[in-house]
């Protein structure tokens, strides 16, 4: 909501600052220091879109009881590594760092995500489409499909027509293109997004045989890459 109230009274987007090796190095050492015999698995955010990876690599070196894997997720398909990782460590204590590195590494190219923008306008201040094709995608109501595709955000599809009707497509069409697990799926929403429009989507949801939805807010990057009244799906595919 911060992020949509800055813009509205600002006409500029927030700028984004990866971590510095510093940052890790000071979190490195906290949970060293209080469990030595501790091994770290750093499950990082993309590395194509962050020097993030890169400063937790620096700082990693000589610190033999840290392994890190780029998911090549951001946003909420981060999410949805992160807490399954958790979950799954904490049902599996004898797990070796061998084997949960395995399993983060599955788990990473099984999680699929996409999301669509209501408004290509914090896309034009962000300067990631010119101000014709906000013009125009504004003008002609298109909405660009983007899925993290190899850790990059990749418009692979447009839709045209307002979110209510979009929302309830898309969900239908990326289950089943992705061939998505049926047990849950993770709805995204941004500020600003019609409840009816989040209705419809979890009903096309049950219609496709999901037993479970969560829904998850958007953070502050996404928030500014898709603005005000977004909606997405993240799920894990059935096969990898």
């Amino acid at each position: 909501e911060e992020v949509v109230d800055y813009y509205k009274r600002t006409g500029k987007l927030p700028k984004t600052s990866g971590c510095v090796p510093e940052d890790f190095e000071k979190i490195y050492n906290q949970i060293h220091n209080e469990n030595p015999e501790s091994q770290i698995l750093y499950l990082a955010y993309s590395s194509v879109t962050t020097c993030s990876y890169q400063s937790g690599q620096i700082a990693a070196q000589n610190r033999d009881y840290i392994t890190s894997i780029d998911t090549k997720h951001v946003s909420v398909g981060q999410y949805v590594v992160v807490t399954t990782m958790a979950k799954l460590l904490k049902e599996h204590p004898e797990w070796k760092m061998e084997e949960a590195f395995k399993k983060a590494e599955e788990i990473s190219k099984r999680v699929s995500m996409c999301f669509v923008p209501d408004t290509l306008e914090f896309l034009r201040a962000g300067g990631r489409v010119s101000n014709a094709a906000a013009l125009c995608g504004a003008l002609l109501k298109i909405h660009p499909r983007i899925e993290i595709l190899d850790g990059y955000l990749q418009a692979t599809k447009k839709f045209r027509g307002n979110m209510g009707k979009i929302a309830p497509k898309l969900v239908k069409e990326y289950i089943a293109g992705q061939k998505l697990s049926l047990d849950e799926i993770y709805l995204i929403w941004a500020p600003g997004l019609l409840s009816d429009t989040m209705k419809a989507a979890e009903k096309a949801a049950y219609e496709c045989g999901v037993k479970k939805i969560t829904w998850v807010q958007t953070g502050g990057v996404i928030t500014c890459h898709g603005g005000p009244g977004a909606f997405g799906i993240v799920g894990f595919s059935q096969q990898i």
